[in-house]
Parts: C-alpha cells; sequence; structure tokens
C-alpha cells in the first residue's frame, strides 16, 4: 500500500506543530503492539485530534487508518487527503460497509482508529460509560486484535466545537497510551467497552493530573472540566449539546430536545 501521501501529511502536520509552538508530551508508546492488528481507541475533543492520536503508531512506525465521517470524504479538500491516506468513511446509515472495511484492515494486520464516543464531546473528559459505542469491542472480538486506549487533552483549546480556531502559542497538549486491552473469552462487547472506559477515562484523568498550567482565577475556565472545578458543560449538559450537534449537521428534529434544527455547517459534532 503506497503511504507516500500519509507520510507527507505526516511531516505537514509536525511544522504546524511547531508555528503553533505547541508542547507536545507523549508517554507510553511502548504499549502500541509493532506488528499485528491493533485497534486504536481514543478519546473525541477536537476536529484534528487525529493528528496527535496517531502519533504513538508513528513512533513505533506504524500508521493509523481511522474511522472518520462521510462527510469529510465528500470535501473538496479533505476527500483527496482521506482516500489517499486509506481512512475509512462511515455513513451512520450505513454502519455495516465501515465495518467491514475496518475488518478487512485489521485482518491486513492494520492499526484502525476508532472514536468510541462517536461525535466531539463538550465537557471536554470522557462521556459517561453507556454513551461509548460498541464498535472498537466488535472489531477487537471478531479479530482477536487488542484494543490500545490512546487519551489525550489540550488540543481543544486550539480548535473544537462551537469554539473559533485559536492560534494562541504555547499550549500543552498531552497524549498518553495506556495497555494493551485483549477480549476475553466469551466477554460482550458491552463489557469490554466498559474496560476501555475505565481506562481511558483513567488516562484523561492523568492527563489533568499533569497539566503544566491550570486554570487560575476567579472566573471558571471553558475548557477545564467541571468536575474539576472549570467552566466547561457537565457531563449530563454536555450530553444534550453533543445530541444538538448532531442533529443540526444532520437537519433532523430531535424529539428528546423538542426543537428542529436547521441543517448547517457551524457545528461539527461527528467525525
Amino acid at each position: 500500500m503506497d503511504d507516500a501521501l500519509y507520510r507527507a501529511v505526516i511531516r505537514a502536520a509536525r511544522v504546524v506543530w511547531r508555528v503553533l509552538g505547541l508542547r507536545l508530551e507523549v508517554s507510553g508508546s511502548e504499549h502500541l503492539p509493532a506488528a499485528g492488528p491493533v485497534v486504536v481507541a481514543a478519546n473525541h475533543q477536537s476536529f484534528i485530534d487525529f493528528m496527535v492520536v496517531g502519533l504513538p503508531a508513528v513512533h513505533r512506525g506504524r500508521l493509523v487508518r481511522f474511522l472518520a465521517k462521510q462527510s469529510v470524504f465528500g470535501s473538496a479538500l479533505g476527500g483527496p487527503l482521506m482516500r489517499g491516506m486509506h481512512h475509512i468513511p462511515v455513513d451512520r446509515t450505513r454502519g455495516v460497509t465501515a465495518a467491514r472495511a475496518a475488518l478487512q484492515a485489521l485482518r491486513r494486520g492494520e492499526v484502525v482508529g476508532v472514536y468510541p464516543e462517536a461525535t466531539i464531546g463538550h465537557a471536554f473528559t470522557l462521556k459517561d460509560r453507556g454513551d461509548l459505542k460498541r464498535g472498537a469491542a466488535h472489531l477487537a472480538i471478531a479479530t482477536g486484535a487488542p484494543i490500545v486506549p490512546v487519551a489525550h487533552w489540550g488540543l481543544h483549546r486550539v480548535t473544537t466545537v462551537g469554539r473559533r480556531p485559536s492560534l494562541r502559542r504555547g499550549l500543552w497538549v498531552g497524549v498518553r497510551v495506556g495497555p494493551p486491552i485483549a477480549p476475553l473469552p466469551g466477554e460482550t462487547a458491552i463489557e469490554l467497552t466498559g474496560r476501555v472506559h475505565t481506562a481511558l477515562a483513567g488516562l484523561i484523568e492523568e492527563l489533568l493530573d499533569r497539566y503544566p498550567e491550570p486554570p487560575q482565577g476567579p472566573v471558571p475556565a471553558w475548557w477545564w472540566p467541571a468536575h474539576r472545578g472549570g467552566g466547561a458543560p457537565s457531563l449530563e449538559r454536555a450530553r444534550d449539546l453533543d445530541r444538538l450537534a448532531v442533529a443540526r449537521a444532520d437537519g433532523v428534529a430531535d424529539p428528546d430536545l423538542g426543537m428542529h434544527t436547521p441543517s448547517t455547517r457551524r457545528v461539527q459534532g461527528s467525525a
């Protein structure tokens, strides 16, 4: 498989990081197997977080094939790039097609990247256990591939849903990789997803503990999680915002929110 474009994009991303002065800290890359099929399960906080989620694999000499929303593949700029890097499009109305492509990639011994949260979260912490999708678990159970949890924190301060991009220099972005989680004999997708949730949530808390410049001052910072005293929405409020973002993107009514949300590209809730 020709990955020249993918490697060129990685080089370009590194230039962007230097221009922005991002302080990237990646730890635990050794947990990602150097060969064989792997499912990477990551939290989702930014439009560009795949650019840091893939770094541990790059450190191991590998590339991640991410599952990403179909609309990205339809854009004039993103489409050729996504197809050239052999990522996998996901159409929410026809998820079976994406699942088959992901299974084929795993059976070729590749690394497949999945966001169990499905949409960018507004709380800047991991969504509740019951809100995680089970696709990563199903892929692991079907192929025997381990799930490697990859948590990141801080990139949402550059760009995220509902916020204008920031060019502030010197922001810290942490990426932490946990030990592989192998499916157990007879384990269900619900049970395996629960173990992934526990691992990812713990890694995120470790990144928050390591954050070098926690917010100070009388006004809670919008980017700091509510459970740590920040101004980000609570998990309950964030769940409503997440659903509203998806409804707006799809141009459908959400009966639980009691409103009709016209189609708009201003809110991009799924990736």
